[in-house]
């Protein structure tokens, strides 16, 4: 039996998969060694780039100089930093005050010389924070693309491809932009894969996209970008650094917090509580509702056969779904995929779930995710909600709204992507 309420140890779990991605537990134990005859600049951008900073001021070592640098974060993710400055702008959509911090970080990156260090502290969101664009290119170019891929249903490989070819930091150009100087960037990863050149478009790692796959992209989404990107992309000027390129050469990209290690966190908390972790995989990926459809039929499977574990089990996964919006409805990807798992399960009883993303925003709105009950769809029926003709319009937060079902917890300041659980309590 579990030994609280599905809905208590369902948070719990999700508190602890936060806790195992906390900067202030990764950053400390992969700091660089600081030159001895050289400057120390440090850079960062993404929602967990102030905490990052945070971390590394307070286990700065006593006898260097202050670290000095700059961090860009979104609007309400920044913290008090001492040494570090740092600048808040919008995400996902990029806006002036992201264009801005980015140049200035271009700046700092290429007036260091051999014996300098550029510490880069990367997360995921530093793709929209690192607006600036590349030469002939407005930051009005780069919002409509941005927007026109957010409701497209392309993936986030997909979507920085597109960005690094748009930009003038990302996909490497920031590292190149830095050399000789030797670059060491501390990356939390949100991306399936946990691929370094796919977290905040890659600006220290040497990018294997090209111009050619940034048009195929838009192409297949049936994407029309403004006249200035397409001559952009068609034009070719400049291609991103590539595998091999010698800017690159004294870069380290160290992977210092990923979602795996919030789901085995996460499956720990199971077994102290009686219950049978089941880690379906770090990175799945896919429609949102078709990924419940799959998620509904494994739960049930433990309900009705007990397997691929006996209940009490709690299905464990992370990642990144996408939606494909054609309605007009509020919500992200997790309480999509959470409305759909509540109408593919249908009052299934003993079964519940958590999902949300581990940064504390569900795309744009207040809530990390929500939690679905095995009485979700009699409670919104009785409450004279349609779940279908919901989830037919993206309204996931109208649906988990008028239940008091969202788990709302302010910005996290980390970021290891969605984390999801679901709970089978008996058979």
């Amino acid at each position: 039996m579990v030994p609280e309420s599905p809905q208590e140890l369902l948070r719990r779990l999700f508190d602890a998969g936060l806790a195992a991605a906390d900067p202030a537990k990764a950053v400390p134990a992969h700091l660089p060694e600081l030159p001895s005859d050289g400057r120390t600049v440090v850079v960062g951008a993404g929602k967990a780039a102030a905490s990052m900073a945070r971390a590394l001021e307070d286990s700065w070592p006593a006898d260097a100089p202050p670290p000095e640098g700059l961090v860009v974060t979104r609007y309400d993710h920044a913290v008090a930093l001492n040494h570090i400055e740092c600048i808040e702008a919008a995400h996902p959509v990029p806006d002036a005050a992201g264009r801005a911090a980015a140049q200035r970080i271009l700046e700092l990156a290429g007036g260091l010389g051999e014996q300098d260090l550029l510490i880069c502290l990367i997360s995921g969101g530093g793709s929209a924070l690192l607006a600036q664009p590349a030469p002939g290119l407005s930051l009005e170019d780069k919002q409509a693309v941005g927007k026109a891929l957010l409701k497209s249903g392309a993936d986030i490989a997909e979507m920085n491809c597109v960005r690094k070819h748009l930009s003038a930091l990302k996909g490497g150009r920031l590292a190149a932009a830095a050399a000789p100087a030797r670059v060491v960037s501390l990356l939390i990863s949100d991306v399936p894969g946990d691929d370094p050149a796919t977290i905040a478009s890659g600006p220290t790692v040497a990018d294997p996209t090209t111009f050619a796959d940034a048009r195929a992209i838009l192409a297949k989404y049936a994407i029309d970008p403004p006249e200035s990107v397409r001559r952009h992309l068609d034009a070719e000027v400049e291609e991103t650094p590539k595998p091999g390129d010698p800017r690159l050469t004294r870069v380290d990209n160290r992977l210092i917090a990923r979602p795996q290690a919030s789901l085995e966190a996460m499956a720990e908390v199971a077994r102290t509580a009686g219950v049978t972790p089941v880690i379906l995989g770090d990175a799945i990926e896919g429609e949102a509702r078709e990924v419940a459809q799959v998620m509904a039929g494994i739960a049930q499977q433990v309900a009705h056969h007990g397997q691929p574990a006996p209940a009490p089990a709690v299905l464990l996964s992370g990642g990144e779904t996408t939606v494909t919006v054609r309605g007009q409805g509020r919500g992200g990807r997790n309480l999509e995929f959470l409305l759909a798992l509540a109408v593919a399960l249908n009052g299934a009883p003993g079964i519940w779930a958590l999902a949300g993303d581990s940064d504390g925003i569900d795309g744009s709105e207040d809530n990390a995710g929500a939690l679905v009950t095995p009485d979700s769809l009699a409670r919104a029926r009785a409450a004279g909600l349609d779940p279908l003709a919901l989830l037919a319009d993206n309204d996931g937060y109208g649906f988990f709204q008028a239940l008091d079902d969202l788990v709302i917890t302010g910005p996290t300041l980390t970021n290891v992507n969605d984390l999801r659980a679901i709970l089978i309590t008996a058979t």
